[in-house]
């Protein structure tokens, strides 16, 4: 759309409607879901029943809110204990990946690249189904052949943490690669004319520079792991994710606690949102 040219009143008016319309389709059903985490009616719908803080702190035993929610609290240290290792080992290895994808005389590129983008393209129930496939296939072989039980090649708490590492990485390594790009390779000549080793190089001006590139994308990793639903409903395993569990209890009929989490995960990842857009921005500032 070329801005310069006269735009008429009804041009004007729809463009906002569509504005206001999208907004509104996009926000709307997650006020209406933080509306009803206190809504005092025993069905996560309307109507309006009055204000409660039962979904939150009641024990119960009629209700029981999220604070006092075995199953659940369970289910939430599982995801973050999974988003944890998720984000640090996609942060290691997409960061080194970054490093690798922008050497100008790195052979198979292009082939690699390619091969790294590919978990973007498969959807997310195929690439858990191959990875359960391919882990107990090779879980049996050591099994059979050395009578090894690895945790890791059956459904388990490391194999959704691999699982996750497979797609998440390549996010990871986007982000980092941008960033990287717009670096002056100058200032790593400079600093090793004067003296300075190829690892305080790395330490103190790349890192450095990509600092809020690596927060960010690790922030990212850490939210995606923690949603994570397709991929994961494969490979978990007697330590369900908190997207595992809330499913199962939506697809048994359950009370508004599912809304009260819901409310809770959506004031998390917007503080998360909000501090990463802050450290990015006074870094901008600084630079």
């Amino acid at each position: 759309m070329i801005t310069s040219l006269p735009r008429s009143k009804a041009y004007d008016r729809s463009f906002v409607l569509f504005i206001v319309l999208y907004f509104l389709f996009l926000f709307a059903p997650l006020l209406v879901t933080c509306v009803l985490a206190f809504n005092n009616s025993d069905f996560p719908s309307l109507p309006w029943r009055g204000f409660t803080l039962d979904w939150f702190f009641s024990a119960g035993p009629k209700r029981v809110g999220i604070f006092e929610d075995a199953d659940n609290l369970r289910a939430i240290w599982v995801s973050v204990r999974t988003a944890v290792w998720v984000s640090m080992l996609c942060v290691v290895v997409g960061v080194c990946a970054a490093f690798l994808f922008e050497q100008e005389n790195f052979r198979f590129k292009n082939l690699l690249y390619f091969l790294m983008l590919a978990p973007l393209v498969i959807p997310g129930v195929i690439l858990g189904i191959s990875i359960l496939i391919g882990a107990t296939t090779v879980g049996i072989y050591f099994e059979d052949h050395w009578s090894f039980d690895f945790e890791l090649f059956r459904p388990s708490f490391w194999l959704v943490v691999m699982g996750q590492f497979s797609f998440i990485t390549t996010f990871v390594t986007l982000v980092v690669s941008a960033r990287l790009r717009k670096f002056d390779y100058s200032l790593e000549e400079a600093a090793l004319n004067l003296g300075a080793t190829r690892w305080q190089v790395i330490w103190h001006i790349t890192l450095r520079y990509l600092r809020t590139s690596i927060l960010g994308a690790g922030a990212v990793a850490f939210l995606m792991s923690f949603e994570n639903f397709n991929t994961t409903l494969f490979l978990v395993g007697s330590q369900p994710t908190l997207p595992i569990n809330l499913y199962l209890q939506v697809r048994d009929g359950s009370t508004p606690v599912i809304n009260a989490i819901s409310l809770l995960l959506i004031v998390g990842t917007s503080l998360l949102a909000l501090a990463n857009l802050y450290f990015d921005r006074r870094d901008d500032f600084k630079n």
